[in-house]
């Protein structure tokens, strides 16, 4: 049988990541590492592993092409605290492949995810109001897409589930510092 614990509180006063723009805090235990790396077959196996061997639960992932030919740069939300981030980036850092981790955590950051489902036509309307865009429609129903934080992004997939999906599916994040 599965045993559903909740999850504790976070302490009182700790540290949280300061909305802006009408974002969601993100908890003090989700910690958001930017890893810079060398392209390489195995080299997204190689970070995952030292993920699992560790046990951190990793509630986001995403990759994508850097500015530089040859390197990508991951981006992973860790649910922990700060000393096990800590540990992740030490660990992460000693990868031939790695060439830089920077916990961006604490910082002013753009924070965006992408889902991207098909529905119902009979359900088109109330997702476009909520910011929604038409990607194609056919015979087994259109496709939309939405970003947004992932506050929002969560409460369009909850509004999809009101809405009878055909299919969903959403990205992990991207995640950018901001500058002033």
């Amino acid at each position: 049988m599965l045993e559903i614990k909740p999850t504790p509180a976070p302490p009182s006063g700790s540290a949280r990541h300061l909305p802006m723009n009408g974002e969601e805090p993100i908890p003090s235990r989700v910690r958001i590492l930017s890893v810079l790396v060398e392209d390489g077959q195995n080299t997204l196996t190689k970070v995952s592993g030292v993920l699992r061997r560790r046990g951190f639960h990793v509630r986001g992932i995403s990759v994508g092409p850097s500015r530089q030919p040859g390197r990508s740069r991951i981006t992973l939300q860790i649910d922990h605290g700060h000393a096990e981030a800590d540990q992740v980036r030490k660990q992460l850092e000693r990868l031939v492949e790695v060439l830089e981790v920077e916990d961006l955590t604490g910082d002013a950051v753009h924070n965006r995810e992408l889902v991207v489902a098909r529905v119902a036509a009979s359900e088109l309307e109330a997702l476009l109001k909520l910011g929604a865009k038409v990607l194609s429609t056919g015979a087994g129903g259109t496709a939309v897409e939405f970003s947004g934080d992932a506050a929002q992004v969560a409460q369009f997939v909850s509004e999809l589930t009101r809405h009878g999906i055909a299919d969903v599916v959403r990205s992990g994040p991207v995640v950018m510092r901001r500058t002033a």
